[in-house]
């Protein structure tokens, strides 16, 4: 048989699972986490923010009390000494899919997305459909995989891998993730034929408990748009205007419509997220005060090298982006007092944003004050309905 998507079919459909819980909020709220050293910000400006695993721990079960609704983190492939400069920046970092999966055993409520390479190297749709079963079992249905493709040279490498062209990546996905789809929708043994895989008498136990786990996919092309439009449940986006807020905002409304309208055409509903990087400080003054701190602090060095990796890239979505907006770092940038914030989330709501997946400069004491300070201000702008996380797994109010 050849695999098929049933795009019809998805957790956010099925009432009680925690995508629909989540899909349920005017704002949905995520989380990426800082699993490589130096997080999101070129910066050698004093902070706590770490990769390693009990730390990005204390920040998960930190969010879940605050009621976001999902986590999930960066995955790369880099070389020693990472990106270089004083930080080595992203020279140590976790894997994504095994420090996201481990978050299962110490939360109850919150999505955790993995982000996997699936076309890198050995990865076979079998595998990655025994392990997505196995811990949507452990997470109670809360387990997503973000499936990307890869857009730099230098990884491929890694894997002795020639760099596949660019929507020909797409189309491999697409095969992908069909071939996990038909598998976890089935109670019986398959034999399945693709170009790339033939798998006979193949069977996926458990059933996930919501018909399939979550899936997501970060893209800005028009190729990786048509993917993620038939085959995830939340688009990961970037501002097509780079970081800047008043640019990002005037661009946003038409790429978010080309999403909606895409998946309009396959008779499907999917949500957006953005990621911004959050300074917060209890007046604008203060904010932008911290900002320039983070800036005058960049590690040029690293700079460099981050910036130089983009050139062996073919990613669509950050072209453009500017040298200094690599700095503070994210997809753009929300720099003001709490009310300021709030307005900025509001203004990206309108541009057709369905939810943000935050970074922070300093994580753990940047998110208590954002929990402190903005989360109430956003239920009064009714972009949540809850403000703590409920004691029910999949519930809220």
């Amino acid at each position: 048989m050849s695999p098929t998507f049933d795009g019809a079919s998805s957790p956010a459909d099925i009432e009680g699972s925690p995508l629909h819980a989540a899909f349920q909020q005017p704002l949905i709220r995520g989380l990426f986490l800082p699993i490589q050293n130096g997080g999101w910000s070129i910066s050698t400006l004093p902070r706590g923010t770490d990769w390693r695993f009990d730390y990005n721990a204390r920040l998960t079960k930190q969010a879940e009390a605050l009621g976001f609704d999902l986590v999930f983190g960066l995955a790369q492939w880099l070389g020693k000494n990472g990106h270089g400069g004083e930080m080595k920046y992203r020279e140590q970092s976790l894997d994504a899919f095994i420090a996201t999966s481990a978050l299962a055993a110490i939360t109850e409520r919150i999505l955790l997305i993995s982000t996997v390479h699936a076309l890198y190297g050995p990865w076979h749709p079998l595998h990655l459909a025994k392990f997505g079963a196995t811990l949507d079992h452990i997470s109670n249905g809360r387990w997503g995989i973000n499936l990307v493709t890869g857009h730099v040279s230098t990884e491929w490498a890694m894997f002795g891998q020639p760099m596949i062209e660019h929507d020909e990546r797409y189309a491999r996905a697409a095969e992908f993730v069909g071939v996990l789809d038909t598998l976890w929708r089935s109670d019986a043994n398959l034999t399945i034929r693709t170009p790339r895989w033939q798998l006979d008498d193949a069977f996926v136990s458990p059933r996930p408990r919501y018909r399939r786990p979550v899936l997501v996919n970060a893209t800005g092309s028009d190729a990786g748009i048509d993917y993620a439009v038939r085959h995830s449940d939340l688009v990961f986006i970037t501002s097509p205007a780079g970081a800047d807020f008043d640019d990002a905002i005037g661009a946003l409304p038409a790429h978010t419509a080309k999403i909606r309208e895409g998946a309009a055409r396959v008779e499907r509903r999917v949500r957006t997220l953005i990621n911004p990087t959050i300074v917060c400080r209890p007046t604008e003054r203060e904010a932008y005060a911290y900002r320039d701190a983070i800036v005058a602090h960049a590690d040029e060095g690293a700079l460099d090298g981050f910036v130089a990796q983009g050139s062996r890239s073919d990613a669509k979505a950050w072209s453009k982006h500017k040298r200094e907006q690599r700095i503070l770092g994210g997809n753009l940038h929300l720099i003001g007092s709490p009310e300021q914030i709030v307005d900025k989330l509001l203004a990206l709501k309108r541009a057709g944003c369905d939810g943000v997946q935050l970074t922070f400069f300093d994580f753990e004491p940047d998110l208590a004050y954002f929990g402190e300070a903005v989360l109430p201000l956003l239920v009064e702008a009714g972009l949540r309905r809850d403000f703590a996380g409920s004691n029910s797994p999949h519930t809220t109010t």
